[in-house]
């Protein structure tokens, strides 16, 4: 089903009257149509060059290198691989921050773009091929392109924008660690510049290009990396009463966490979603081995249900090995809370959009089940995060390959529209047009 464009319901829903009218879209227009040509360049040169988490050195060079073209002054290895500068406009205004993510995933690219990734790399022990599956190349492009429309009329902004680009999105190299935005608010990045706001963006094949996805409250849920170890005895395949079988075990608490899910949670007041993505398990065809071991994610919008689902996710493995003589071992690690759009700055935030993509194309988002670790920036300060639509005109969007497909190829046009929607919402800011 399509999404629904529903203007004055997005507005009811965001809990009040809009605000005052955002300013003239024209300069955003003009300024991202400027850039658009450089976007492209940059944008092709990452997608080219694909770096994972953690290790985004010739992303970051660059980066650096293009703010330090702009007379900045970028704070690198921050993170490891992080960079941050700070524009100051000619006069005084508001702090903000906007952020792009750098790294790439272990995907092998099929998409047979010219400017494809031939990369190879190791992640997590296995040999996997590098791409811009999930479309952070645009991201990266789009916000240097916000930087240099920013820096050339420096002296009419009143305020001061730090431009955060960010490691590790999509996770780090070892299970458990700290993801990258975790990571450089550890390190640093806002001790000696504390914004008052922060604005990112994703692309996103569910739309169409020139559509802009939005929602106050909740917009992107919470993201746990879980790990169950079951712990058997091994025997021979052909005997099985003679050990304890954890594959079987595995298999069992496995099928008890959908029941849980669709029997024991409130799934119509919150979405929730438990899925395994691996299942480890011997070496050998008639062989029942010691072990097995089961990682997934789960999905939550509420920090109360995600706690709750956890328990019964502990008590359901523990039970269902103790009935089978085995031992079940649940470990579960955070890596990004619900992406939450501030009530109050959403109602900014949603005036800029509609005058910089047409009050028609912004599109009042559904729940999505997917995970941002934007979030933890904007669990410090009030924040808002939208997404910019990549499917060509012509092309159904349920139709068109997702972000982390092999074959996802963003419209390049993406890049001017995602620019022009997040130079919209910093000019209204700085300015107090939209407030």
């Amino acid at each position: 089903m399509k999404p629904l464009v529903l203007s004055c319901l997005l507005a009811a829903q965001l809990g009040a009257a809009l605000p005052a009218a955002a300013a003239d879209a024209s300069v955003a227009t003009t300024a991202a149509r400027a850039q658009y040509p450089a976007m492209v360049e940059w944008r092709r040169d990452f997608h080219r060059h694909p770096e994972l988490g953690g290790y985004e050195t010739r992303t970051a060079a660059a980066i650096a290198r293009e703010l330090r073209a702009l007379g900045l002054e970028p704070r690198t290895g921050i993170a490891r691989t992080g960079v941050a500068a700070v524009l100051r406009g000619g006069r005084p205004g508001p702090r903000i921050a906007l952020r792009a993510d750098m790294d790439a995933l272990p995907v092998e690219e099929a998409t047979g773009l010219p400017f494809a990734s031939t990369v190879r790399s190791t992640y997590r022990g296995q040999p996997v091929g590098v791409m811009h599956a999930c479309g952070h190349d645009l991201h990266v492009a789009i916000l240097l392109g916000v930087a240099r429309a920013l820096a050339e009329r420096r002296q009419e902004l009143a305020g001061e924008v730090m431009f955060v680009f960010q490691p590790s999105e999509e996770g780090p190299d070892e299970p458990g660690a700290p993801f990258g935005a975790r990571l450089m608010l550890d390190e640093g990045v806002w001790k000696d510049y504390r914004p008052e706001a922060v604005f990112g963006l994703h692309v996103w094949s569910g739309l169409q290009v020139g559509q802009v996805g939005f929602r106050s409250g909740p917009l992107l849920a919470s993201a746990d990396e879980w790990a169950l170890t079951v712990r058997g005895r091994q025997t021979h395949g052909s005997r099985p009463w003679d050990g304890v079988d954890p594959i079987t075990v595995g298999a069992q608490i496995l099928l008890g966490t959908q029941s849980m899910i669709a029997r024991q949670v409130n799934i119509a007041s919150t979405p929730v979603v438990l899925t395994a993505g691996q299942f480890n398990a011997g070496v050998r065809f008639n062989i029942i081995p010691d072990e097995a071991k089961l990682v997934g994610t789960l999905r939550t919008f509420d920090p109360r249900v995600r706690e709750d689902v956890v328990a019964r996710f502990e008590r359901i493995a523990r039970d269902y090995a103790h009935a089978a003589g085995a031992t079940a071992e649940l470990e579960v690690v955070n890596n990004a809370p619900a992406t939450i759009n501030d009530p109050q700055l959403a109602r900014r935030v949603l005036a800029s959009l509609q005058a910089a993509a047409g009050a028609d194309n912004v599109v009042e988002m559904p729940l999505q089940t997917i995970a941002e670790d934007f979030s933890q920036f904007a669990n410090e300060v009030p924040g808002a995060f939208f997404l910019v639509g990549t499917t060509p005109a012509g092309q159904e969007p349920a139709q068109a390959p997702i972000n982390h497909s092999p074959h996802y190829a963003p419209d390049e046009a993406a890049l001017e529209h995602g620019a022009k929607a997040m130079l919209q919402v910093v000019l209204d800011y700085l300015d107090g047009t939209s407030g």
